[in-house]
């Protein structure tokens, strides 16, 4: 039986077998390797066809027979494959990207763009946005005559690609450039796949700008790897069956909603629906505290249980494919909408005001009380949702109607 699968130096959050598993390749395994076992491993003439990732790209290429004119135009080899005992190189990269471009609607003809980063992932951009007419390409570097120190000469661009690394798992939220700087900027590319929609995908939203980000560029790389490893043709728009089917995977079912609106309730019949784990936001701030929420408040204060609460938030929404359950004041700050949001479609849970719980509620003293809360935060729960379902009947009936909504609207 050949070999097949992927070969970088560390793999751990890879979608690289899932992916192929799609594809029918049930072989396909991680091979992490150090730079000095490379030769021996690309060797192995058991070996029928391989991806290559970071750090590997270009080093991988000194040991191959044959490298395709893209690949070599580009610099870099990210699939590898045995034809006749010879080793020949591929990028597959140039074709996920184009694709990923293409679904987001983003036309890059006779527009300038800044490709953030001069990596092996910036030369696939380049060479891409060059073939697709882009009107002039500028690579943005730490060093060099066009960094990060003097984007301003820059403020016309149009097209924006992110190569780089900032704001990929674990470091979530990180940004490279802050859109309002780029006025005329139209279309954002994110390679970048873990989180779903990162800080710079976010921004663009806001404003209104198209954008793309890496999962189906990483589908359609692979299945264009598929191909060749062997010679098949597989069939039209799998990659972006294979995308959906990720992203539903991994997105994140958020529950906001008003204080005793039963969110915690809809999201255990959720979770028994779906088989995700269901995460109570306020527990685990308990936890973290080792206190009750009452006894934050009344001991430290409003202000502190917030922080505490982004925090927390933080951390568990980095994680993919849950039902996160958050307290009824997460709407309060805005800096929690990007954390929700980034691998998560967001649900608002809605129940008339007088028959909201108020048991061990700090905040829910009366129902005049809620009342003028409900006012207060109505606008604030309807920026953060996506989506909003009345819990007037059964808890069962209103996570069956999100659980319909939600396979319904992860895709592409």
């Amino acid at each position: 039986m050949k070999k097949y699968g992927l070969l970088g130096k560390k793999l751990g959050h890879s979608y690289s077998v899932p992916i192929h598993a799609e594809l029918g390749n049930e072989h396909y395994k991680l091979y992490e390797r150090q730079p000095e076992e490379i030769e021996e491993f690309i060797r192995d003439p058991d070996l029928g066809g391989v991806n290559v990732t970071i750090p590997y790209k270009v080093a991988i290429m000194q040991y191959l027979d044959g490298i395709d004119p893209t690949a070599r135009e580009i610099g870099a080899v990210n699939t590898v494959v045995r034809r006749e005992g010879k080793l020949v190189g591929y990028n597959t990269d140039h074709i996920g990207f184009c694709r990923m471009l293409e679904q987001g609607g983003i036309d890059v003809k006779g527009k300038k763009a800044l490709v953030l980063g001069s990596g092996g992932a910036s030369r696939t951009a380049v060479v891409c946005l060059k073939k697709l007419g882009a009107a002039s390409v500028t690579v943005i570097s730490r060093e060099g005559e066009d960094n990060y120190g003097n984007l301003h000469k820059h403020r016309d661009a149009r097209i924006i690609v992110n190569c780089t690394p900032v704001g990929m798992y674990p470091d979530n939220l990180r940004t490279p450039v802050d859109l309002t700087d780029f006025p005329l900027c139209e279309g954002v590319a994110d390679m970048i796949y873990n989180p779903l929609r990162t800080a710079l995908l976010m921004q663009a939203e806001t404003l209104g700008i198209k954008t793309a980000g890496g999962l189906l560029m990483l589908t359609s790389q692979g299945v264009a790897a598929h191909q060749y490893f062997f010679d098949t043709k597989a069939e039209p728009d799998i990659d972006l069956k294979i995308a959906e089917k990720l992203r539903r995977e991994c997105e994140n079912i958020v529950l906001i909603g008003m204080p005793g609106c039963g969110k915690s309730t809809v999201g255990k019949c959720l979770s028994q629906l779906s088989g995700r784990e269901a995460v109570e936001i306020d527990a685990l701030i308990e936890q973290a505290a080792g206190k009750s929420i009452p006894e934050i408040f009344s001991e430290d204060g409003e202000d502190v249980f917030r922080a505490l609460e982004t925090q927390v938030l933080a951390e568990e929404c980095k994680q993919k494919g849950r039902i996160i359950m958050t307290g009824g004041g997460a709407v309060t700050k805005e800096r929690n909408y990007p954390i929700l949001h980034q691998n998560g479609r967001i649900y608002e849970i809605k129940r008339d005001v007088s028959r909201l719980a108020k048991e061990g509620r700090p905040l829910s003293k009366d129902l005049n009380t809620l009342k003028k809360m409900f006012e207060v935060r109505k606008p604030m729960y309807e920026a953060f949702r996506d989506v909003s379902f009345d819990n007037d009947t059964t808890p069962q009936n209103t996570a069956q109607l999100i659980w319909r909504d939600f396979c319904e609207n992860t895709g592409y």
